[in-house]
């Protein structure tokens, strides 16, 4: 047996890409070559009938979030929130400007 992965012909010893390889293969190959008849679909190979909305490769799995509000920061949020409840429950409109009558 030789030291190729079965079905992509490459050798899984060789070292990987780096960012720079990876940039000048990518500006050298041409976009409009036709696909291979043979062709198949990334996410087939990668993991078959694993349902994903992305593909970790186009859109990695985001790291943490955002950080929470303290102090000062939250009662301004919570005061925004307050007068627009209290403008809207005054029934006036807080989205679309003055009213034209007041203008």
């Amino acid at each position: 047996m030789t030291g190729m992965a079965p079905e992509t012909e490459v050798d899984p010893d060789a070292p990987p890409f780096t960012d720079d390889e990876l940039c000048a293969l990518a500006l050298a190959a041409d976009p409009d070559a036709p696909l291979p008849a043979d062709a198949v679909i990334l996410s087939e190979v990668l993991e078959p009938g694993a349902p994903r909305l992305l593909p970790e490769w186009y859109m990695p799995t985001p790291m943490g979030g955002a950080p929470l509000l303290h102090g000062w920061r939250r009662r301004v949020v919570w005061l925004v929130i307050a007068a627009f409840l209290t403008i809207t429950a005054y029934g006036l409109c807080n989205t679309y400007g003055q009213f034209p009558h007041l203008g």
